[in-house]
Parts: C-alpha cells; structure tokens; sequence
C-alpha cells in the first residue's frame, strides 16, 4: 500500500507544473533583460547623435534639449523584474520610453532641413546604428510579450494553477503594451 501511494505522490508532483512555473518565470526575467539591454543601447547612441547634429543645427537648441531631457528621464526610470506584475509601474516606463522615441523622431525632422548633415558619414552611420536599435527594441519587446503569455498561461491552467495558489502564489505579469496615443494615426504635414 505505502509503495502504491509513493508513486501515486510521485505521478501527481511530476504534474503538478511547478518546475514549467519557474522556468517561464525566468523565462520572462531573460526576456525583459533583452529588453533593457536594447533599450540601453539606444540611450548610449544618443550622445553621440546629440554631439553630432549639434555642429551642424546648433540654433535647433530647444529639439536637442528634449532629445537630453528625454533620455535622462528615461535613464532615470528603472523597472524590475519583480516590479513586471504592477500595471502602474509598466505603464510608468512605456511612457518614459515613448516619450524618448518622440523626442528622437522629432530631432530626425530637424534633420531634414539640413542637407550636409544628412550626407555627413558619422551621422549616417549614427542614425542606421539607431534605426537597427529601435528594430532591437520592437524584437526584444516581441519577445518579452511572448514570454508574458507563456508564463501567464502555465499560472492559470490546470494544474498549475492549483500548485500556484497552493505553493507559489504568483501573480500574472505585465505585457509591453503601446500608450494609449499610438493609436492615434500621426499627422504629416509638407510645408
């Protein structure tokens, strides 16, 4: 009888979910790390960007102040992994992060009014090192949302939901969700 219950034990704990838990877990944790790796690697660039137009544009003082100001409200705003199930503090860094990508496509329009600076090989350079970020960026968030399902799913259904309630008690994450104004289609005026 005792050799029937062990490995009626042993039949439920291997089913149970909660090793596919922890792995989604650190799954989401891996994901929003590529995340802010990306989003860093855009924060590095824009110094020198700023540095670079600001020889050619230097009477567009005010779109490069935005372009500084953005990037370090934007530096300032830390998300944790264990801070990914509050909807307040997500909300918080999408709005950090779209405010920087504003402010960038802002300063990209100064740009155009400047025909030398567009053919300047450092900027070219800068502004495809951007682009190829910001492609970064929407994987990266891609990914993360992807890991957000996969382990928002393994919490919520059978069995893992029993052993969640009974022994993780952890609670759904965050996906990486546009602002409200993105859906919003832009504007474009020719002058």
């Amino acid at each position: 009888m005792k050799l029937w219950a062990g490995i009626l034990a042993i039949m439920l704990l291997s089913g149970c979910g909660y090793n596919e838990m922890q792995k989604n877990d650190e799954s989401v944790g891996a994901a929003w790390g590529n995340v802010q790796s990306a989003l860093q690697r855009r924060m590095d660039l824009i110094p020198n960007l700023v540095e670079t137009v600001k020889g050619y544009a230097a009477h567009e003082k005010d779109t490069l102040q935005a372009v500084v100001d953005a990037r370090a409200k934007a530096t300032q705003m830390k998300l944790s992994v264990d801070a990914l199930s509050d909807a307040h503090a997500v909300e918080s860094f999408v709005k950090a992060q779209s405010e920087m990508s504003s402010a960038l496509a802002r300063l990209l329009a100064v740009v155009e009014n400047y025909p030398d600076l567009k053919a300047n090989q450092n900027f070219l350079d800068l502004q495809h090192q951007l682009e190829g970020t910001e492609n970064r960026i929407n994987v990266a968030r891609e990914r993360f949302n992807e890991a957000v399902q996969a382990y928002n799913t393994s919490i919520r259904t059978f069995p893992n939901s029993l052993t969640n309630s009974l022994l993780l008690h952890l609670a759904p994450k965050e996906y990486f969700k546009a602002e409200e104004a993105a859906a919003t289609p832009p504007k474009v005026k020719f002058n």
